[in-house]
């Protein structure tokens, strides 16, 4: 399945933050808030018209974004921030301290095997970013490969993307962007002589892969408007205008993609939509061989595909919403026999290939399932079986084709990242690693939960809380009298599930008394491929009232109360903020909405944005549909806007953000300026320098978590008066 992401604790007992209540949600007289121009501007859609006088906003010449209007404002907003939370300065300093004390410094991951070297990744103390490191499987001497520290450095913004290592191991090809614009440059490092070789490939987006002996990589470039259709072929030492073009699509609301079969044999070339995939296979030792059609793309139909000696193995949809394994033979690819048939209990989510079994993932009443299958009976599953009732679990980095044991990820809501090994012969789980916390955590100090909460349809929507077990002795010393404060969590688009995770960070919200709740909302596919598809298109309006009515479910049960909650969510989980304080925003003590998609009429009809047209199939098009047209616009948050009171609210963008461009963010708090009554806090703060992720670097992105926590904590009225040992 093709799709894009638009898209993480002092646990310890010894003390527990003490809180004082203080004046919730004033802002300062002395300190004006920037007034954005209104410029007239409009424009007409079947027949109705929009006024948009925050239009200008939008630096016609993006992604070059040099309007000295536009980026006096956005400035001025950042300078309006920094005023207001300069003030915070010490309790940002506070949270941001005791968020890094959780953090194991001088970390590394479990080491695995891949050919002849084990590999792995570490940071040392104090760095922010990541050395990369193998050494021979047989033993001898640790080789560093990468690092990333010296990549980044004199760089304001610095991301590892793309990195393969060739199948003799001699070559490290890897890509890097650093600006934030998701355009990344890849290299190629010689790992026998420790230099560079000439070749650079400029403007890239997705994978690197190795094909033709290792002697040329295949590669995704992007296009002027930020879209991957092309697979390209760059042959080691030969010039970039000689490259191959293996595969072009040419509808512009697809994307393409690569990679190779488990047994790294055969080149799938991939292209597809959110809801529509065609697949391409071509040996890998021949690139430029006739590619072979697995089967011809149909609106609605979605697969996977990998090789397993001369048998292909096919993950869609076809025939039941929650996915069906076919196989077939090379020789008859489109002829599919199923091997596992779809389920409406059983939510089959991938799988993969190895020598002597295959695996299959998938979710059951929303929890993962990891189960062994035999190819010779694949209807009989084996599943792993895992400590908790609630939890989150997947297949780690497995490389090899042969193996004897699986690497495993598990977490839960109280439980830390765990790393395991899978015992086939004796189906047992060797814990290898767990996340560790040096400042301390006490997993028996909190207590999880999982609820479901009826909607106002009559659906049920699964809840997932943590929180301190003496929660109510923390509220009493800090004077809260009722119910405490609550953050409310959600995603809710693109299939993407939100499972119940572990944070560090969180801790710092759930020791001060809050309880943490995770809404999986429709939207995901947190409970089927059905849950996801309730919530897109016609349908969309569900994600916004599940996740509204969570909120009233938690009050009503105790959990909080009115105006207690606090909630936060990025990108189409910005969609979901804005869509909320539109619909109720009175149970809402503060906002948080990260690089949020709000202005979505207008950018949906814009098809020379980087992701309209392959957004069609989420949101629908409203440019020839005007049944779309009117449903985007009914629940569009830039667009709903009144005269009314807000919560106050923390908004983030990024300037060389492609995905959710920063004129989105911008023009939807120029437009809350004018329209709320209230005198409740509302801040922009713009990364200059980064995209669609915040800044990077470890440290960075910790402090923007830290300044995040410290805004919800001033507008709940709670100040530290004794930080957590």
């Amino acid at each position: 399945m093709n799709q894009y992401l638009r898209l993480i604790s002092i646990a310890g007992v010894l003390g527990v933050t003490a809180l004082t209540p203080v004046s919730a949600h004033a802002t300062s007289t002395e300190i004006t808030p920037p007034v954005a121009e209104k410029r007239a501007h409009s424009y007409t859609h079947h027949g109705i018209t929009i006024q948009d006088p925050y239009d200008w906003l939008y630096d016609k010449s993006y992604p070059v974004i040099d309007d000295e209007d536009v980026l006096d404002y956005v400035i001025a907003e950042n300078d309006y921030f920094q005023a207001h939370m300069a003030g915070r300065a010490p309790l940002t300093e506070t949270l941001f301290n005791e968020m890094r004390a959780r953090i194991q410094e001088d970390d590394s991951t479990v080491p695995q095997r891949n050919g002849d070297y084990v590999y792995w990744s570490e940071f040392e103390k104090g760095d922010q970013y990541r050395k990369h490191w193998r050494k021979p499987a047989s033993g001898g001497e640790a080789e560093l490969l990468l690092d990333e520290n010296v990549l980044a450095e004199g760089l304001e913004y610095f991301r590892l993307g793309a990195t393969t290592i060739s199948q003799n191991g001699r070559y490290l090809a890897y890509s890097i962007d650093d600006t934030g614009s998701e355009r990344y440059t890849a290299r190629i490092k010689d790992l026998k002589t420790g230099q560079l070789l000439p070749d650079a490939l400029e403007n890239l987006r997705g994978n690197l892969v190795w094909v033709a002996n290792d002697t040329a990589l295949v590669y995704g470039p992007a296009t002027e408007e930020w879209r991957t259709l092309e697979a390209k072929l760059h042959v080691l030492g030969t010039p970039n205008s000689e490259d191959v073009t293996l595969y072009q699509e040419h509808d512009q609301s697809f994307s393409v993609g690569t990679s190779l079969s488990a047994q790294d044999d055969w080149l799938l070339i991939v292209t597809g939509d959110y809801e529509t995939t065609e697949v391409w296979i071509v040996p890998a030792a021949d690139p430029t061989a006739e590619p072979i059609l697995v089967k011809a793309r149909q609106k609605g139909v979605e697969y996977r595909v990998d090789i397993r000696d001369s048998e292909l193995f096919i993950l869609t949809n076809d025939t039941h919403v929650n996915f069906r394994l076919a196989r077939t033979t090379l020789d008859k690819p489109n002829t599919w026999q199923t091997v596992i048939v779809g389920s409406n209990e059983f939510y089959l989510t991938d799988f993969q290939l190895f020598e002597d079994f295959f695996v299959t993932e998938g979710r059951l009443n929303g929890l993962d399932q990891i189960q062994l299958r035999n190819y010779d009976a694949p209807g009989k599953a084996s599943a792993i079986e895992f400590p908790e009732a609630s939890y989150t679990a997947g297949l780690s980095n497995n490389p090899e084709y042969a193996v004897t044991k699986l690497r495993l990820s598990y977490q839960s809501m109280v439980t830390p990242r765990t790393v395991f090994d899978y015992h086939i012969a004796n189906n047992t789980l060797e814990q290898l690693k767990q996340q560790e916390i040096p400042s301390g955590y006490d997993r028996d100090q909190y207590v999880t939960e999982r609820l479901m909460i009826e909607a106002r349809d009559g659906t049920k929507v699964p809840v997932s809380i943590v929180m301190r077990k003496d929660r109510t002795e923390i509220l009493q010393r800090a004077a809260i009298d009722g119910p405490g404060p609550l953050h409310l969590y959600a995603y809710g688009a693109y299939g993407y599930a939100t499972p119940p995770y572990f944070s560090t960070t969180r801790l710092s919200l759930v020791d001060r008394g809050f309880a943490y709740a995770i809404a999986h909302i429709r939207g995901g596919d947190d409970l089927g491929r059905s849950w996801y598809l309730q919530g897109k298109l016609f349908e969309r309006t569900n994600t916004f009232n599940d996740f509204v009515d969570v909120g009233r479910g938690l009050i009503n049960q105790g959990y909080t109360a009115e105006g207690r909650i606090t909630a936060s969510g990025g990108s189409a989980g910005g969609t979901l903020m804005g869509a909320v304080i539109n619909q109720d925003p009175t149970q809402y003590g503060a906002i948080v909405a990260h690089v949020p998609f709000v202005d979505v009429l207008s950018t949906m009809l814009n098809e020379k944005l980087p992701l309209t047209p392959s957004e069609w199939p989420e949101w629908g098009n409203p440019i020839t549909d005007k049944a779309a047209f009117a449903y985007i616009l009914s629940y569009s948050p830039y667009d709903q806007i009144v005269a009314r009171a807000y919560p106050p609210m923390l908004v983030t963008a990024g300037l060389n953000d492609p995905r959710v461009t920063y004129w989105e963010p911008a023009k939807w708090v120029a437009k809350l300026r004018e329209f709320k009554t209230d005198d409740n806090l509302l801040l922009l703060k713009t990364n200059m320098g980064a995209g669609h992720g915040g800044q990077s670097g470890r440290w960075n992105s910790l402090k923007e978590t830290a300044e995040e926590y410290a805004f919800i904590l001033w507008q709940m009225g709670m100040v530290d008066q004794n930080a957590p040992r």
